[in-house]
């Protein structure tokens, strides 16, 4: 029986183990963490999936309740396989799509049909992805299904049909050094509470993450001001898989200096604060900027807010708040657009400030030229386009004229008070830079050759993104690259 340790144990590092053990594999997890903190960023996440579907029909087989009674006035709406592609490139800066974008596309709506067969199966996102218009949900944004319990609950799932299939795991088991004989993998030096110890294995899958919890590594890659960025994944995700790799040969892939960034409330705590339980975490996002609009420490806007559906923008404009001065901003909004804002703004812990004029808001945006911040705000006022309705279920139309940069959609005055600010910065959840895998997921060294026994998966591939993605697209990658090493791995 071949023997397959996985390093890892989020979303794609158990899609590995699951895929491994459905080939007749033994299959050992290591994990870093306690059992507490077992799932690496995956258990951070909103559990959203971005996947190819044509239809409703589509999307039954993979529902948890497909007799849920809002499904048959329920509006899907499709994202073919062109969507997707469009969508990718829109981030690529130019390039083509890469050889592991198109594995991704291709083989994603079979993934989350084989998930469903391993019993994972999702819920329609109503709370965050569906407009009401004439008495109907209407999906929008192409992105569709989370697992229940988001991230936790994808976890939870993937854990318990792993362990079903006699997946075996050693939490606080760190993998240090991959074991090397003629060029091949052996096993896997790993760190335990008592000691080093070696683990033999046929084959090896990483499948830990990427470098972001690692300042050092991110100051490396990315720059000296990645150092301030805040960790809103887990804090075990140091980049020692792609160290480890990296010193036995593999090749370095993609854009180092490359991630996906999230507006983040600033005075939200560090992954360094055991205390913030995991559920709560996610209320700490602040994506709901197209509603309003955003303002540096010098007064002004610096991007356009409404270009595009949130799920389009949030990770270029986390990045884009670390380049601001001071690495943060103020999110603006007024009475009208309350009801829609995510229930993330309403959180006990959440930092706002609130007034019934602009001219008492500015004074309060602390660290911002307010008297700057005020003219920006009466200069968009006064270019926001009356006569369009304001539709938050359609790229609306509904913009600004004579701004740099002007707001494309969903351009509302500010008139309606109270008006509420949100102090934003720049919250890192993963890094794009990583090791270069093949079309089955095999690692490749400096000649493009495959390094025989070792595989990797999720966050820690490099050239999946580039400079950024549509939401959902993180947890599909990595269950769909799970799944090929793990099917790989266990040959």
């Amino acid at each position: 029986m071949t023997k397959v340790v996985v390093v890892g144990s989020g979303n794609a590092a158990l899609c590995a183990g699951i895929a491994a053990l459905e080939k007749g594999a033994e299959v050992l997890i290591v994990e870093k963490a306690n059992e507490q903190e077992t799932g690496g960023n995956s258990r951070y996440t909103a559990g959203a999936m971005r996947f190819v579907y044509n239809s409703n029909e589509d999307l039954l087989p993979l529902l948890l309740n497909p007799n849920d009674e809002r499904i048959p006035n329920t509006d899907f709406g499709s994202y073919p396989k062109e969507k997707f592609q469009k969508d990718l490139l829109g981030f690529n800066d130019g390039r083509p799509l890469s050889l592991h974008q198109n594995i991704l596309i291709n083989k994603s709506y079979e993934t989350l049909e084989w998930l469903g067969e391993h019993n994972v199966k999702f819920e329609p996102i109503y709370s965050r992805q569906t407009f009401q218009k004439d008495g109907k949900y209407i999906f929008w944004g192409g992105l569709t299904l989370e697992a229940k319990g988001e991230g936790v609950g994808l976890i939870e799932a993937e854990m318990e049909e792993f362990k079903r299939l006699g997946g075996m795991i050693m939490y606080e088991t760190a993998g240090k050094d991959l074991i090397v004989k003629d060029g091949g993998i052996e096993g896997i030096i790993c760190d335990t509470l008592d000691g080093e110890i070696e683990i033999e294995a046929d084959s090896v899958i990483l499948g830990c993450g990427g470098f972001e919890a690692n300042p050092d590594l991110r100051k490396k890659y990315m720059g000296e001001k990645w150092v301030n960025a805040k960790v809103r994944g887990t804090r075990h995700n140091m980049g020692r898989g792609i160290e480890m790799a990296l010193e036995i040969g593999a090749q370095f892939h993609g854009v180092p200096d490359g991630c996906h960034a999230t507006p983040m409330d600033l005075n939200m705590p560090n992954y360094g604060n055991p205390e913030i339980p995991y559920i709560e975490r996610k209320h700490y996002r602040k994506i709901c900027y197209f509603l309003g609009v955003m303002l540096n420490a010098n007064g002004d806007r610096f991007e356009d807010e409404g270009v595009n559906f949130r799920n389009y923008t949030y990770a270029q404009f986390g990045r884009s708040l670390l380049n601001q001065p001071g690495g943060f901003a103020w999110q603006i909004f007024d009475k009208k657009v309350e009801h829609l804002l995510y229930s993330e703004y309403r959180f006990w812990d959440a930092s706002f400030v609130k007034a019934n004029t602009l001219e008492e808001l500015v004074e309060k945006l602390e660290g911002v030229d307010s008297e700057k911040a005020l003219k920006t705000l009466n200069e968009y006022n006064n270019a926001v386009d009356a006569e369009t309705s304001f539709d938050p279920t359609v790229l609306d139309g509904k913009s600004t004229t004579g701004l740099s940069p002007n707001k494309t959609n969903w351009a509302n005055k500010f008139d309606t008070p109270p008006f509420k600010a949100f102090p934003v910065t720049c919250g890192i959840t993963f890094t794009y830079g990583g090791l270069k895998v093949d079309e089955n997921a095999a690692v490749l060294n400096e000649k493009d050759e495959q390094i025989e026994g070792l595989f990797a998966c999720g966050e820690l591939v490099g050239g999946v993104f580039y400079n950024g993605y549509p939401g959902g697209s993180g947890l599909t990658s990595g269950a769909v690259f799970g799944r090929l090493a793990g099917y790989s791995a266990a040959q």
